[in-house]
């Protein structure tokens, strides 16, 4: 009797070289440059219809081979690489894509458009993942303030960074970016089940000790281990340039504090998150009337997600 789990909710991530891989043009003897839309038609054709998808292109991924904690994650920042997360419907727990682009006409953000996305009046919301595109375009910047500066509330983890671009969105039947936007795609996950942590490694963290003290802070927040996915957001400029040429530094840390966790995420241009715990009592370090900053760079962010006791 075969179990076949739908997905509901996928989330992926590939660099650029995977995503526009070269196909053989055998007429003309040459390489052919795959549209990136391309590949991303192919592989939405292989999910549910009703599936929200988003798709990421970053420099650079962080995966654990087969999500299975007997591998080990690597950070891989040069060579092709990609993953895909696969959601199921999970008891408890709502997984919501969202998209914001800057209106080139209004520089004020309608935050109305939070609450359609369930990031306002929403006291179940828990852990939101953000990704700001185009951050080079004039605008980016303020543009993600706007987005995150709402959202900055002691009850919800908020992590993620900066990437290439987005390639799939499909809750939106927009199938890619305008060329020329900028903007923010996420997924924002409600439930009073889920809880989540975060650190920031900032730039004095620069060798084993203190990536590994990192992690203790990260471990203290006893967040369960089961049903818990870990993201990694680190700068380009990380890395083993960061770590003088020792690779994996990070996700090697990560491994030795949370063998069972598996570890994904991305280099990028620019990190957002803060040290913040969310468990089930709400009980964090002594809140000020000071919001945390959020939006770094070369800093890594290290996430933690809980989404429940699995039945």
């Amino acid at each position: 009797q075969q179990v076949q789990v739908l997905p509901q909710t996928v989330l992926y991530i590939a660099d650029a070289g995977t995503f526009r891989g070269h196909e053989e043009c055998h007429e003309q003897k040459r390489a052919r440059k795959r549209n990136g839309n391309e590949t991303a038609l192919a592989l939405e054709k292989l999910l549910p219809k009703r599936c929200q998808v988003l798709g990421l292109v970053t420099p650079g991924i962080v995966v654990t081979p087969m999500g299975s904690s007997s591998n080990q994650p690597q950070e891989i920042e040069e060579g092709e690489a990609g993953f895909a997360l696969l959601f199921p419907k999970i008891d408890g727990v709502k997984i919501h894509t969202f998209h914001f682009s800057k209106d080139l006409k209004t520089r004020v953000f309608d935050e109305s458009k939070f609450a359609e996305a369930g990031l306002k009046n929403n006291p179940d919301l828990r852990v939101v993942l953000l990704f700001g595109y185009n951050s080079w375009k004039p605008g980016a910047t303020r543009f993600l303030h706007q987005i995150v500066n709402p959202l900055n509330e002691k009850s919800i983890i908020l992590a993620g960074g900066q990437v290439e671009s987005f390639t799939s969105l499909i809750s939106e039947n927009t199938s890619a970016q305008p060329g020329d936007a900028c903007g923010v795609v996420g997924l924002a996950f409600s439930g009073p089940q889920i809880q989540s942590a975060t650190v920031l490694l900032d730039q004095d963290v620069a060798d084993e000790r203190t990536a590994e003290a990192a992690m203790q802070r990260l471990k203290a927040a006893n967040i369960p281990e089961h049903n818990t996915l870990g993201f990694m957001f680190a700068c380009v400029g990380r890395g083993y340039r960061h770590y003088k040429t020792k690779r994996n530094m990070e996700a090697d840390a990560f491994r030795k504090f949370f063998p069972n966790v598996p570890l994904f995420g991305f280099f990028g241009h620019g990190e957002i998150g803060c040290d913040r715990i969310v468990t089930g009592n709400f009980v964090l370090r002594e809140c000020n009337d000071i919001k945390d900053d959020l939006l770094h760079g070369y800093t890594t962010v290290m996430t933690l997600v809980h989404l429940g006791s699995a039945k």
